[in-house]
């Protein structure tokens, strides 16, 4: 497992997850879905989720709680996938989303399986 590769997705995930809660059309607009109250109102959860999963990849202990994160993390970005993969307005934002979901899930399933330093504090 590369725990630093962890963190780093954790990290990154957390802080736009609270930027995507406080400012909904960060994700809202170049999604096509737009910036209006509706759309604010359920994106704002979408950003929690991610914070949270991500500010557990962060700080979870290594073993069975960081690959619990880590699996939690990778469920949400195919479930992005899928979901905004069939739903988003046009073909070109859907196929952007599964880009941009796919890669993130990878980066953890990658985190997963490539070994990392051997370093007890990482």
């Amino acid at each position: 497992m590369n725990v630093r590769l962890l963190r780093a997705v954790g990290a990154a995930t957390a802080v736009y997850g609270v930027a995507v809660a406080a400012r909904p059309g960060l994700l809202g607009v170049p999604s096509g879905l737009g910036n209006g109250e509706p759309v604010r109102v359920a994106l704002r959860p979408v950003g929690l989720r991610d914070a949270a999963s991500g500010a557990a990849l962060l700080l979870a202990p290594r073993g069975p709680a960081l690959v619990t994160a880590a699996a939690v993390r990778i469920a949400s970005d195919m479930g992005d996938a899928v979901l905004l993969g069939r739903t988003l307005p046009s073909r070109s934002k859907r196929r952007k989303a599964v880009a941009v979901s796919v890669g993130w899930g990878a980066l953890s399933v990658a985190g997963l399986l490539w070994p990392g330093r051997r370093d007890p504090g990482a």
